[in-house]
Parts: structure tokens; C-alpha cells; sequence
């Protein structure tokens, strides 16, 4: 069975998703996980889903390296799940497919130039933020919950629980004791 994988980091990418899962589609995949979160996040259950379904016999399929990966070490800890299943593994961009010698070797080849494609891209972006603060222009992320302060406040006087006042004004938990729970004591 051809099993599918597509990700996107933003929800505002849905035409990447859609494409992602039309070309998994294409290739004859029988079933495909997808989900809109940051390859950075330690969580990717409709990852872990994925390599969980796979079967002996089964192949892994995704569109690009990226999809799959954040680093060297978690490609192969990936590649290792799906081989000690007997899962073979494909990525469509690069016609690679692990069931092979010659796949498994180019697999290790373009995950190292991947890896050091990703932290050359991440070393400039910090060289870029660095400047743009020198200059005055990168100020950070707004504290958006030190923003809400005073309604946290309010909102736990007129008798509101922590945690409905996190979801009343879409903050953390950690914020509304941070803000708001701090300044009764």
C-alpha cells in the first residue's frame, strides 16, 4: 500500500496542502495524513500516525525532503522506524525511493545537503534580524498578553477562572497567572 504525507507550517498555505495531497493522490496513495503545523514543533501527530499505519510491505510516500525531515538525526530516526517495519520510503521531487541501495545512498547525500542547506538559510536569517536591529527596525514579538494585563485583571475580579480567562482573551494559562494572579497577592 502506498501511504501519503503531507505538512504545510501555516494554515495560510492551503494551496501547497492541496497540491501536496493531489500529487500523493496522483501517485496512487490509498491513504494520506496531512497537517498544517511547524516542522520545528516537537508534535506532528498526522506524522506519527503515518509511520504508526505503515505495514510490511508498505511504502511512505511524501512530495518533498522538507515535508518529512527537520534535520539529519530525524531523518534517520524516521527511516529507521520505517525500515525495521519492512516500510520503504519515497520522496516524489526527487524520484528517490529507499527500497533500493542506490535510494538509501542518495537518501544520506541530499539529507546532509539539506541539513546544511537549512542552517546556512538559518544563519542568515539571524545575520538579517541582527542588522535590522542595529538599525531600529526588529523590535520582537508584541507581548500581546502584557497587553491584556488590565482585562485579565478585570475579568478575575468579576469572579472568571484562570483558564476561562486564558480562552476568553485567546492567551496561556501561564499569562493570566503571570498578569493577573500576581497582583492580588
Amino acid at each position: 500500500m502506498l501511504i501519503g504525507y503531507a505538512r504545510t507550517s501555516t494554515s495560510n498555505q492551503k494551496y501547497s496542502l492541496e497540491d501536496q495531497i493531489e500529487k500523493l493522490t496522483s501517485k496512487g496513495c490509498e491513504k494520506i495524513f496531512s497537517e498544517e503545523i511547524s516542522s520545528v514543533s516537537s508534535n506532528r501527530p498526522e506524522f506519527e500516525k503515518s509511520l504508526e499505519f505503515a505495514r510490511e510491505g508498505d511504502t511512505l510516500v511524501v512530495t518533498t525532503l522538507s515535508r518529512f525531515a527537520r534535520s539529519i538525526s530525524d531523518l534517520w530516526k524516521s527511516v529507521e522506524k520505517l525500515d525495521a517495519k519492512g516500510v520503504a520510503f519515497q520522496i516524489l521531487d526527487m524520484n528517490l525511493d529507499t527500497s533500493t541501495p542506490t535510494g538509501k545512498l542518495l537518501l544520506t547525500m541530499l539529507g546532509a545537503v539539506y541539513q546544511f542547506e537549512r542552517e546556512i538559510l538559518l544563519e542568515r536569517q539571524l545575520v538579517g534580524i541582527a542588522k535590522a536591529k542595529r538599525e531600529g527596525k526588529f523590535k520582537g514579538r508584541v507581548p500581546t498578553a502584557k497587553r491584556k494585563s488590565e482585562d485579565i485583571q478585570r475579568l478575575l475580579k468579576k469572579g472568571f477562572k484562570p483558564q476561562k480567562v486564558a480562552a476568553e482573551l485567546g492567551i496561556g494559562i501561564a499569562s493570566v497567572y503571570r498578569y493577573g494572579c500576581s497582583e492580588k497577592s
